[in-house]
């Protein structure tokens, strides 16, 4: 049996949020989840309103919050560019001020908290595959920087509140993930390909299809992070979390196309602005650190995925 502790998770509502506050949930601790429903959903989490140690907080972590609690994890910020960049003052304040809240709330209760920072720190990369100790290729003033940079500013003021506070901090880049609960309209890869083949449309394809991405599902990354947050105090990241296994983006829709059932045709588009070749993470410090390493295979992962995706269409 865990030490049960009061952990509190902003974004709780979202797509990887709610998974983490099962997990946790499931590990005997007291859980408090706080989301604006900007892009998280309360169906997400709508299973675990009966529970009794679980409780459900409307907040925008643009402003503080005053709570008691022993860990902190800062997972809320759109993560995806269909949202981000709806508003992207508001996604650089969540990520700044959400920051700042999030780590001033931490010293005040003298908690451990852990930022959910973002492979996007890297940019579109010019090392492969990405290793912590790169420090990026990202455009400043670009259509992404909102989220990147914001994201990159996080981790800064992390590190500075554990060298000037001597804040028990972790930092985890986190690398494509999915899984059941994605956003069906977020504009991520793997959810508009399940779309697209459900409605036996097209499968756009932006480029060549020969950029490839890295996959990781979602419960194999929520471990990642309990294993962070669990680690020792001088493992502070930051660290790379997501699936080493790539496939370039052709494969993973023609993939979805057969495991589907789908009669969708590919169609190639122009590529996006700042939109990364390649990301593949280099784990190697998590599975030393961490003892961690995904285990769900894409196959799987996509099966279950595909599953929720048609559950969604049959209540639409």
């Amino acid at each position: 049996m865990h030490l049960q502790k009061r952990v509190l998770v902003t974004g709780g509502a979202g797509f990887i949020g709610s998974f983490l506050c099962e997990a946790l949930l499931t590990r005997g601790h007291e859980v408090l989840c706080v989301d604006n429903f900007y892009t998280g959903a309360r169906r997400n989490v709508e299973h675990l309103l009966g529970h009794r140690r679980f409780e459900l907080m409307r907040h925008d972590v643009t402003f503080p919050l005053y709570v008691e609690v022993d860990e902190i994890y800062n997972l809320a910020c759109p993560a995806s560019p269909i949202h981000y960049q709806r508003d992207p003052v508001q996604t650089t304040k969540t990520s700044v001020h959400g920051a700042i809240n999030a780590l001033g709330l931490a010293k005040r209760v003298k908690a451990k908290i852990l930022q959910a920072s973002t492979s996007e720190v890297y940019g579109d990369p010019s090392v492969h595959p990405q290793v912590e100790d790169y420090w990026g290729n990202v455009n400043p003033i670009g259509t992404r920087a909102c989220y990147d940079e914001g994201k990159r500013c996080a981790e800064t003021l992390f590190f500075d509140y554990h060298r000037q506070h001597r804040l028990h901090i972790k930092v985890a880049r986190i690398f494509n993930t999915y899984g059941p609960r994605m956003h069906p309209n977020d504009g991520r890869v793997v959810s508009n390909f399940i779309m697209q083949a459900l409605r036996d449309e097209p499968i756009t394809i932006y480029g060549d299809g020969s950029q490839t991405r890295s996959f990781c599902y979602v419960d194999d990354l929520v471990d990642g992070l309990i294993r962070l947050m669990n680690s020792p105090d001088d493992v502070t990241g930051p660290i790379n979390l997501g699936n080493p296994k790539e496939f370039t983006i052709r494969e993973l829709a023609e993939k979805i196309v057969a495991m589907s059932g789908s009669k969708s045709k590919i169609e190639l588009r122009p590529l996006p602005a700042d939109d990364p070749k390649q990301r593949q993470p280099d784990i190697t410090k998590a599975r030393a650190l961490l003892g961690w390493s995904p285990s769900v295979a894409l196959e799987k992962g996509l099966e279950k995925t595909i599953g929720y995706f048609e559950h969604l269409a049959r209540d639409a």
